[in-house]
């Protein structure tokens, strides 16, 4: 028998502020949303009531840019980033992610990642994946960007494909929009996204390639999403004007944003989403992604590496609060970056919502302070009161448990 759960008195962004509402979940789909709910089964079924009082609940968190594999390597062997936990994942508010694979494409590989995808998959959370990584030629499972992504349920797009970086493979023009083509047929034959999920480095040649692509072939702006787009000012001016032309930007958070903005001119993430709406751009034309457990290198002028720290999803709740906080966005568009934004370029159907139908994937924050309480993956409550309750296999014994 199905699972039920009813939420009440929450303060309830779906993301579009809806009231004090209470959601009743049935198995792992949200049933209804309304006010005072009630479910009752002659005693047959448990029904699990969470009060909400004084609490706001918003869609569960859609990373759509996680190396759940691990990342980095760029300093050596020793520098390769461990693997995404579970606990790392749902302690955060993720409760979908899209795996993907960065500079290292040999010792990491499709099989491997489609491999971490099914496992996350049954530890609770929703996974997806990206074929690829940095590389040109795409390194696919099949052999065959356009099988991977037709042919493999978890793969909805190709990525990330690195650009203006000297850790690329240089890609030419003709190479990358072939890339997009393909991935954007492949996509139409499979009703899935087909998404380009492009890396953004620190070249001046920034966004060149997207733009010719858009500007010189039929491919339109929706097929890309590039990421890191503020990793410094003149590529987020560049990455402004593109959304101004109906694209759709992906913002990495960093949790160490004081200190970066010491060192580059980086853009800090709830002060760049202010300007994309002060510049009159719709507020579906961005998300946030993390990076988490992917390496964050720096290099020298000469691109040599010099050190490196280590992305962390928790950077998503943090620059939603800081967006509220700090510029005073309201949190029902801030929030659309991490969760129905997303869901819509990426083709989610079920995902970044709470409204009938949808999968019942939902975070709970304190009101005034936005600080995580209760995370709920498909139906299921992973982490109650700021406590995991949900481990990954291996996890207990990692977070402390002897």
């Amino acid at each position: 028998m199905a699972m039920v759960t009813i939420i009440k008195h929450a303060k309830l962004y779906q993301p579009e502020y809806a009231g004090v509402k209470d959601i009743l979940i049935l198995g792992g789909t949200i049933a209804a949303v309304g006010e005072k709910l009630k479910a009752d089964f002659g005693g047959q079924v448990e029904v699990q009531i969470i009060d909400a009082e004084g609490m706001t609940a918003v869609p569960g968190f859609v990373d759509s840019h996680e190396h759940i594999l691990g990342g980095g390597g760029e300093g050596g062997f020793h520098t390769r980033t461990p693997e995404a936990f579970l606990g790392d994942l749902i302690r955060n508010g993720v409760t979908t992610v899209v795996g993907c694979i960065g500079t290292d494409g040999v010792g990491r590989d499709m099989n491997a990642l489609l491999a971490k995808v099914h496992g996350l998959e049954e530890e609770g959370i929703t996974a997806y994946a990206y074929t690829g990584s940095y590389q040109v030629p795409v390194h696919t499972l099949t052999g065959s960007l356009m099988k991977d992504i037709m042919m493999l349920d978890p793969v909805i797009g190709v990525g990330e494909i690195a650009i203006s970086d000297h850790r690329s493979s240089q890609p030419s023009f003709e190479e990358f929009a072939k890339i997009a083509a393909d991935a954007r047929v492949a996509g139409m034959l499979s009703g899935k996204a087909g998404i380009v999920n492009v890396h953004l480095g620190d070249s001046p040649r920034r966004m060149d390639l997207i733009l010719r692509t858009v500007h010189e072939t039929e491919i339109p702006a929706s097929q890309f999403l590039p990421t890191h787009v503020n990793r410094n000012a003149g590529l987020f001016d560049a990455c402004l004007d593109f959304a101004a032309e109906g694209g759709t930007i992906d913002f990495t958070g960093n949790e160490d944003i004081d200190y970066w903005e010491t060192i580059s001119d980086e853009v800090r993430v709830c002060s760049g989403i202010r300007r994309l709406l002060d510049r009159g751009i719709s507020s579906e034309r961005f998300t946030i992604s993390s990076d988490g457990q992917g390496s964050i290198p720096v290099f020298n002028e000469k691109g040599e590496f010099q050190g490196s720290g280590i992305g962390n999803a928790s950077s998503l709740l943090k620059e939603v609060r800081e967006c509220v906080k700090r510029e005073g966005i309201p949190l029902e568009i801030a929030v659309k970056g991490v969760t129905s934004n997303p869901a819509s370029i990426l083709k989610l159907g079920r995902k970044g919502r709470i409204q009938p139908g949808f999968d019942a994937d939902l975070c709970l924050l304190t009101e005034d302070t936005l600080e995580l309480c209760t995370v709920i993956a498909g139906g299921t409550i992973m982490v109650q009161n700021g406590e995991q309750r949900v481990f990954g296999t291996f996890e207990k014994r990692s977070v402390g448990s002897k």
